[in-house]
C-alpha cells in the first residue's frame, strides 16, 4: 500500500530522529499519522478501505485524524457517547470528539464510536470517516499552552451518514482494535521525547557554564552539574526501557505493561528535566526566546495526551495484579 514493509523499530528509529525538530507539534502530528490513526486500519481494515484511505495517507496526500476524546472521556476511553446507528447500509453519526489532533485540517478520522447498546467495552466500532461529509462541523481551533504549532480541534457530527462499507475490521471490536493501536502510539511518544531531553541538558550545560553568578559559571557549582548528571541517566534509563519494549513488541509479545511503564517515565521525566533545567537558566529561563521554555510547555502533553500518567499506573497494576480486590 506505498509503505516499505518495515517492522516497528523502524518507526521507533524515526521518531527518535523527528526528537532533532525543535518543538514537539510537527513530531506529534506525524506520529498521529503513522502510528496512531492508520494501524487499526493496516491490521484489520479492507483491501477497498486501504486502497482509499491508506496509500494516500502514507503517500502524504491525506491529513488523517484520530478520534477517540471526547469533553467527557478522555483517559476513559470506554465512556465515549458518539453514535453511529446502522441504517441500512449506511451509519448516522451523532457526538463530537474534543483535543483532535490535526482535526482543523484532516481529510479523514479514524472514528471510535459507539454502535450498539452492549457492554462499554463490546459495543464500540472504528470507522474511516471522511471529513468532508453534510454534519460534521470543525466547531474551533483550541488555543493550548504548548504545541502551537499543531492544529487541534473540537469537532462535532450532526446526522452524518457514511458507508457502513467504511467499517474498520468487526462491528463491536473497535474497543480491542484501539487499545493495541495504544501501545504503538505510547511507545512512538516515548521515543519522541528522548531527543529533545537530551538537547535541553546539552543547551542547559552551555548555558550554565557560560553564565556568571558571584564571579563564577552557574556550572561550578556541584548541585548544578550533580543534578544535570542524574538527569542525563535517567534519560538513559528511559532509552533503554523503551528499546527493551521495542524489541519484545517486534518479536510478538504483549507490552502493554512497559508501554505503560515507559510513557509514565517519559510524562514524568519531560517534566523533571524542562522544570530543573528552566530553573538553572534564571529570568532567560522565562522567556520565550530560548529552547528550553518551549519544550516546558510542549513536553507537558506527555503525562496527558494518550493516556494521562494515573491511567498508565493503573494499567501497570492491573499487569502486576496489584489492584485492590473489588
Amino acid at each position: 500500500y506505498g509503505g516499505m514493509g518495515l517492522d516497528f523499530s523502524y518507526s521507533i528509529a524515526v521518531a527518535e530522529e523527528l526528537g532533532n525538530i525543535r518543538c514537539g507539534g510537527i513530531p506529534m502530528a506525524i506520529g498521529v499519522q503513522a502510528g496512531m490513526a492508520t494501524p487499526a486500519l493496516t491490521r484489520f481494515g479492507s483491501d477497498e478501505l486501504k486502497k482509499q484511505f491508506l496509500i494516500p495517507t502514507i503517500a502524504g496526500d491525506f491529513v488523517a485524524c484520530l478520534g477517540i476524546s471526547e469533553t467527557g472521556a478522555g483517559s476513559d476511553v470506554a465512556n465515549i457517547k458518539t453514535t453511529a446507528v446502522r441504517k441500512g447500509d449506511e451509519y448516522v453519526v451523532n457526538g463530537g470528539k474534543m483535543w483532535i489532533t490535526s482535526g482543523s485540517q484532516a481529510d479523514w478520522m479514524c472514528l471510535l464510536a459507539n454502535t450498539s447498546e452492549g457492554p462499554p467495552h463490546r459495543n464500540k466500532s472504528l470507522i474511516c470517516l471522511p471529513m468532508n461529509l453534510p454534519g460534521i462541523h470543525v466547531a474551533k481551533k483550541i488555543d493550548k499552552l504548548g504545541m502551537r504549532s499543531s492544529d487541534t480541534a473540537q469537532i462535532f457530527f450532526e446526522d452524518v451518514r457514511v458507508p457502513s462499507k467504511n467499517l474498520i475490521g468487526e462491528e463491536g471490536k473497535g474497543f480491542t482494535y484501539q487499545m493495541l493501536q495504544f501501545q504503538e502510539e505510547r511507545l512512538w511518544g516515548v521515543a519522541t521525547v528522548l531527543t529533545p531531553l537530551e538537547t535541553i541538558i546539552q543547551d542547559t550545560i552551555e548555558y550554565t557554564r557560560q553564565r556568571k553568578v558571584f564571579d563564577r559559571s552557574v556550572l561550578h557549582n556541584q548541585a548544578v552539574h550533580f543534578r544535570l548528571a542524574e538527569l542525563a541517566t535517567e534519560v538513559e534509563l528511559l532509552r533503554s526501557l523503551l528499546h527493551r519494549a521495542v524489541a519484545l513488541y517486534v518479536e510478538g509479545n504483549d507490552v502493554t505493561k512497559f508501554a505503560s511503564m515507559a510513557k509514565l517515565k517519559a510524562g514524568r521525566l519531560a517534566r523533571e528535566v524542562t522544570d530543573s533545567c528552566l530553573q538553572f537558566w534564571g529570568g532567560m529561563g522565562f522567556t520565550s526566546e530560548v529552547l528550553v521554555s518551549r519544550f516546558y510547555r510542549d513536553l507537558r502533553l506527555m503525562s496527558i495526551g494518550g493516556g494521562t500518567d494515573e491511567t498508565m499506573l493503573s494499567i501497570i497494576c492491573k499487569y502486576m495484579e496489584i489492584l485492590p480486590s473489588k
